[in-house]
């Protein structure tokens, strides 16, 4: 019997996801792959477009911010996307524990020299090593994340640069070229653990002798240089109740620690029992240098989706929304585009009022701008659609923007998102705009909306 493989594009997508693989039966009738869930940049989603945005914030000074609110700025191609489809594989790829032995020359061993052979080698000293061997498991699939461009590494993940950074180089990126493997249950999809650490080209990982590493009766574990950190939310993430939770750290061999005192401390934190390393929906995952969103497949099932997003936009434009200056009606855009558009809707931070591109109330020699609805002087920023559904808590009208960058999302997930603070260096942490990435300003991250509309 022949078998035929068929791609296939989501109608509902711009092509830019992972298509779905599918093959037929006997018949000829084509059988989906089971989707396992999805894994997303924080500040690199699937609709980005690139828009200059002249904020004013304060005496002569402009801010030119840059809007990700999508896919990649070199484009999503091949392993290297904003998002990453989890599907059931063909055949089951993951592995479990085997067993383990102490060796004279880890680099001479054997299971470290043969390629089909999966290990993990904890290096104690330079003269001796513990090699922990892993067999095939029919019953899990394995995907792997890092930065390296190898074969092993399904998710490509480079460093995520802050919306008003864009012109910022990486000069020595922290994410690890096999940062992390994460096994999904063939039978149970929605037990997918994640572990620190991936297998090379050579089905190897190696902990050297600096690595942080420790041994619990016969078992032997550790943790990589800059860890892997989790953090599940609280509740169902959708839905609109979900609250952040605390992060935690987990190591090679999926246990789940406190955070060490600093990013690559050597001491590890302390064992957290009353959580696991099996991702939730809404599971934020921390790499050093980017920042993933785990999304289960049944959790999507409730999310809204790019059409549903782009319905709210058309509703919005609908009431005719206006400039209560140039008198003009204001259209929020699809997509972000390049350049001022007549009709593109402006929002002031400190007041939140809507209006269209005008100089009222403008200083030109302090780059102070007044609102003229309330007489407000705040800083003014382009207002645009958070185009990513992933990013979403619940569904229902946008009626809140991130301050400063000006996203526009519905009010739980605005206050959801102004409440997570993302690791940012070393032992630092921060609220982000899940859309762009840019650090939240104010004393919430975020501003209520006031259109005026409907006025007809």
């Amino acid at each position: 019997m022949h078998r035929v493989i068929f791609v296939n594009v989501p109608a509902d997508t711009d092509g830019s996801e992972s298509p779905t693989l599918a093959e037929s039966d006997a018949d000829g009738h084509e059988k989906p792959r089971v989707k396992y869930g999805e894994l997303v940049i924080l500040g690199m989603s699937e609709d980005m477009r690139h828009t200059q945005i002249n904020l004013e914030k304060g005496p002569h000074k402009t801010i030119t911010r840059f809007s990700y609110n999508g896919y990649l700025p070199q484009g999503d191609r091949g392993r290297r996307r904003s998002k990453f489809v989890l599907y059931k594989r063909n055949e089951p790829s993951g592995v479990k524990r085997s067993k383990h032995y102490i060796v004279q020359s880890p680099q001479t061993s054997k299971a470290i020299l043969d390629a089909n052979q999966h290990s993990i080698s904890y290096t104690l000293s330079r003269n001796q090593a513990v090699i922990v061997e892993y067999k095939e498991d029919s019953e899990t699939d394995m995907f792997q994340v890092g930065r390296s461009s190898e074969s092993p590494i399904d998710f490509v993940v480079m460093d995520t640069l802050p919306g008003d950074k864009k012109d910022a180089k990486v000069m020595q990126s922290t994410i690890s070229r096999f940062a992390c493997r994460i096994l999904v249950n063939r039978c149970e999809p929605t037990k997918a653990r994640i572990y620190a650490a991936g297998f090379d080209s050579s089905r190897n990982i190696f902990l050297g002798e600096k690595a942080t590493k420790w041994q619990d009766n016969v078992e032997i574990d550790g943790l990589t240089t800059n860890g892997v950190l989790i953090m599940h939310p609280k509740g169902q993430f959708c839905g609109g109740n979900a609250k952040c939770g605390l992060w935690r750290e987990c190591s090679v061999g999926g246990d789940v620690f406190s955070l060490r005192e600093s990013r690559s401390a050597q001491q590890k934190g302390q064992p957290i029992y009353d959580e696991s390393n099996v991702l939730q929906d809404g599971t934020l995952i921390d790499l050093c240098g980017a920042t993933l969103l785990w999304r289960s497949a049944e959790g999507l099932q409730h999310s809204p989706t790019k059409r549903d997003l782009e319905k709210l936009i058309d509703e919005i434009n609908a009431g005719r929304p206006q400039c209560p200056v140039g008198l003009n009606t204001l259209v929020i855009p699809r997509k972000v585009n390049i350049g001022d558009q007549i009709n593109q809707p402006y929002v002031y931070l400190n007041c939140g009022h809507v209006q269209g591109h005008h100089d009222w109330g403008q200083d030109k020699s302090t780059g102070a701008r007044r609102c003229p609805m309330c007489l407000e002087v705040g800083p003014v920023v382009t207002l645009c659609m958070g185009l990513e559904p992933a990013f979403y808590v619940d569904i229902g009208p946008p009626t809140f923007a991130f301050n400063p960058c000006g996203h526009m999302a519905t009010e739980k997930t605005v206050k959801y998102w102004a409440n997570v603070d993302i690791p940012h260096g070393t032992n630092g942490f921060q609220a982000v705009c899940p859309f762009c990435a840019t650090p939240l300003d104010g004393n919430s991250g975020y501003i209520k909306l006031i259109f005026q509309d409907n006025l007809d």
